[in-house]
């Protein structure tokens, strides 16, 4: 796959479709590679008639590692937030915002339609709200505002934001076995769960890459994110709010206030799920993603 100078570090990306096609930038969550996002979406994304751009964020996949970063820990963070202290990090959620818009830039895409998954939803969002002139619209799937009010994950989705899987070369099994319980945990309890599957992407995720402190740094960034709710009621971009109504990692009423802050935002609630893209949902991931590129087309119009 090429790589791309953007914000001054190199992000591994895949296009697919015609170059002269709008453009439909998925930016992928917490920990996860660009292969979290499934080729039979983009696929379906592509006949829509979209070019469709998924990537790496920084400090995982193939992008650039900051090995020279400290990597901070998680409990002393949220310590911190909760004393009303904001400790310096490696680099925060607006970071990985201008990553995406570098990306835009060496791509020569001057505005895109921008797709993000729960931490890639937060980034969207800011990249919406930081980089208006470079958004036609924004898709939020399963994301946040930051609002301290909201209800919390459940206990065994948060345990999982806090533990550490083994080392995948040392203990290969049990790295599959922990990502195999890492997905009946947070995923969607109305839809299939194919461990087959399931088994194969994390062996291949694994022989990719491998990085735990990127996973470390980024959850950083993400838990000192703070509240963005005033930020994102600066958006104007034609917007849609995707959320599983059994979401326990974010729970749904984190989607809801994303709707609310968002001016004319469409709050799209799909009942039993959780916290992933199960594959018979994908056509309505499309649908909800054409739905707000239409939008912002018929604004030009």
């Amino acid at each position: 796959m090429p790589q791309a100078t953007a914000n001054g570090i190199q992000i591994e990306y895949e296009s697919f479709g015609s170059a002269s096609a709008p453009a439909v930038v998925l930016v992928m969550g917490l920990g996860a590679q660009l292969t979290r996002w499934p080729l039979p979406l983009c696929e379906k994304l592509t006949a829509r008639g979209y070019r469709v751009v998924r990537f790496d964020n920084r400090d995982i996949g193939l992008s650039t590692k900051l090995d020279h970063a400290p990597v901070p820990k998680l409990t002393a963070l949220i310590a911190a937030r909760m004393a009303g202290l904001r400790p310096p990090l490696p680099y925060t959620v607006d970071d990985m915002a201008a990553d995406t818009v570098g990306l835009l830039d060496a791509l020569d895409i001057a505005r895109a339609h921008i797709v993000g998954t729960s931490l890639g939803g937060m980034i969207a969002q800011q990249v919406a709200a930081n980089h208006p002139e470079r958004i036609l619209s924004l898709t939020s799937l399963m994301s946040t505002t930051g609002n301290p009010t909201l209800p919390p994950p459940t206990p065994a989705a948060a345990a999982i934001l806090m533990s550490r899987p083994p080392d995948p070369i040392r203990d290969p099994e049990g790295y599959v076995t922990y990502g195999l319980n890492t997905l009946r945990v947070i995923g969607s309890p109305d839809y299939p769960f194919d461990e087959r599957a399931a088994r194969e992407r994390i062996r291949a995720e694994a022989l990719r890459s491998y990085y735990p402190a990127g996973y470390a740094r980024q959850i950083a960034a993400a838990t000192m994110s703070g509240d963005r709710r005033e930020k994102i009621r600066r958006i104007q971009a034609p917007t849609v709010v995707v959320h599983g109504a059994a979401d326990p990692l974010v729970p749904l009423a984190a989607g809801r206030d994303t709707a609310d802050n968002i001016p004319g935002a469409e709050l799209l609630v799909i009942p039993g799920m959780g916290h992933d893209l199960p594959p018979p949902l994908f056509d309505t991931f499309a649908d909800a993603i054409d739905s707000a590129a239409k939008r912002s087309a018929a604004r030009t119009h």
